[in-house]
Formats: structure tokens, sequence, C-alpha cells
């Protein structure tokens, strides 16, 4: 199993649930665990009973097992004010406010949300050295796939700006103080420093989620569900992040036998068709399902969830003690 595990899916589907039990289930078996969520609902708080902020904080009555809840508002104001103190340091006061202005128009538009997340995204990764694992509770599948595709887009884009100014940068100097001291100028230019950084820091992150992430998609047995989860792993593909299993949340319970009457009718149809939709997500997805859990009646936590810990097929390694 690899450092970082991404539970994905559509909104609404469990992900905050199963991601919660999964790292209880690397805790308990004795791996230092880290659960992030990166969803806007947060309901992470909810599962464990308990505030998280930005930074890892231990769960309360578990060992080995820390959260975090990444705010993506702050995480756009952060960015936003980031590049603005950038650029301020490389151009002319009397265009200060004009880049100002353009930047809080840039952070208004679509993908301004998964750039600024994704920055926070690989600072979680890159400071994870102490924990055995890293689980990921992401936004719903469309961000998700945005976010983690932006390693391949930006990695071109970032080499082809850093080309272009180190050309420009080139041509200027050689023209104004000779070839020796253009080539000293170009290797302290801030923004050739800063395009670097950036390209290193794609590359670091499309590296780390093609060697050492694993994906698992969450979904309902219902028909929009298997539809978006559908579509979630040709997207994964086409960026090759494989699917390693599939979740299937929320299961109707099947009403005992004896059992009559409008409710308990109802109960029975709808399992009949869970259970078809089941084994079509079997033998149409080449992900193997790695977990069918029933709904609860009560909110997934304490007891419950460990509950749903033990029903995740997922292989956790044991740390001897």
């Amino acid at each position: 199993m690899n450092k970082f595990v991404f539970f994905g899916g559509k909104g609404g589907v469990g992900k905050t649930t199963v991601s919660c039990a999964y790292g209880l289930k690397c805790a308990d078996a004795g791996l230092e665990t880290l659960v992030v969520s990166t969803d806007p609902a947060h309901s992470t708080a909810d599962v464990f009973d308990q505030q998280f902020g930005d930074d890892p904080r231990a769960v309360e009555g578990r060992e080995n097992l820390w959260a975090m809840e990444i705010d993506p508002e702050e995480e756009v104001e952060r960015h936003m004010m980031d590049i603005k103190r950038t650029m301020t340091d490389q151009v002319s006061a009397g265009i200060v406010n004009e880049i100002d202005r353009q930047i809080e128009l840039a952070h208004r538009t679509p993908g301004a949300y998964e750039a600024a997340l994704f920055d926070r995204f690989i600072d979680v990764m890159r400071e994870a050295d102490e924990y055995d694992r890293v689980v990921f509770d992401t936004a719903p599948t469309g961000g998700t796939l945005r976010l983690l595709g932006l390693p391949d887009f930006l990695e071109g884009w970032i080499a082809r700006l850093l080309e272009k100014r180190t050309e420009s940068i080139d041509l200027f100097e050689r023209a104004a103080i000779g070839d020796r001291e253009a080539r000293k100028k170009a290797s302290e230019d801030p923004i050739i420093a800063r395009l670097t950084e950036r390209k290193e820091m794609f590359e670091f992150a499309g590296d780390t989620l093609r060697n050492d992430a694993s994906f698992y998609l969450v979904l309902n047995p219902d028909e929009l569900s298997i539809r978006e989860t559908e579509r979630a792993i040709e997207d994964l593909t086409e960026y090759d992040l494989g699917v390693a299993g599939l979740v299937v949340n929320k299961v109707a319970p099947a009403p005992d036998a004896g059992e009559d009457g409008t409710g308990a009718r109802y109960l029975r149809e709808r399992y009949e068709n869970e259970r078809n939709r089941i084994d079509r997500i079997r033998s149409e997805f080449d992900a193997p399902v790695v977990a069918r859990i029933e709904q609860r009646v009560e909110e997934v936590k304490g007891d419950l969830l460990a509950e749903v810990a033990a029903e995740l097929d997922i292989d956790v390694p044991t740390v001897e003690a």
C-alpha cells in the first residue's frame, strides 16, 4: 500500500465516513496516520466529535491518529496574497494597484479554488515524513480530478514560460552589458527562480501521485453514482492514475424473510435493485469492490466507525509493538 491514500467520489456518497474509517483502521494497526479533509463540507469534526484546523491535531481517545481540515476559502485568500507579494517585488510602484486588481479578478475565475488548494495539498505531502499513512478525504469528483490534473498541464506551461523568460533576459542583457554578465543576471532573476520553484513543486506532485499514491472511489448503489464513477475512472486513467478499488456505501439492508407490509415491501424491492446494481459494478468495472457498507440508522462515529473500518477490505500492514 502506498503512503498517500485518496477517497474520491461525487458529493454526498460518504467519502468522509470512509476516509475516517480507513484512517482508524490504519491507526489501530499501529501506523502513524493523518486524515486530511479538503472537502468544503468538513464532516471530519462530526465523525470524531472534535474540532480540527489547518494544522494536524491528535484525535482524542485514539492512538496513532491525527486529523486536519483545510479551509478552501482561507487557502484561496492565502494563495492570492502570496502572489501579490511576489508580483509587488518585481514590478514598478505605478502598476501595483493594477496588478492587485488583476490578481483578485483571476481568483474569482473557475479553477482558482483548485489552484490554491493544490499548493496546500502539495505542502501536506512534502511535510508528511512523520506519518506512515496520509489519508485524503477529497473534494467531489470534478474538483478533485481538476486538482490532480494540474501537474501535467502546469509542468509544460511553466517550462515554456521559463524558456521564454531566460531567452528575453539573455538577449536584453547581452545587448547591454555582454554575454558573461547576462548569464549571471539570468541566474539571479527572481522571476526565473520563482518559475523554477513552481515547476519543481509540480514535478514532485506528479511523481508522488503516480508512484506513491492509491486512489479509491466511493459510490452509492444508484445510477447517478455509477455513471459518475465510470467517468471518474476514465479521467483518472487519462492522468495515469489507476483506481485501486471501489467502496459501495449506503447499501440498504435486506428485511427479514417474515416481514411484510408497505415498508418491508419497499425495502425488499430496494434491496433487490441495489444488489443488481452492485453485481453490475463488480462485472463492468476493472477495479475491485473492496467494501459493501450497509447504511446505518445512526450517524457513523465511535463504535460504528470501527464497524465500518472492519468492513473495508484494504490491506493494512500491522506494525509490531
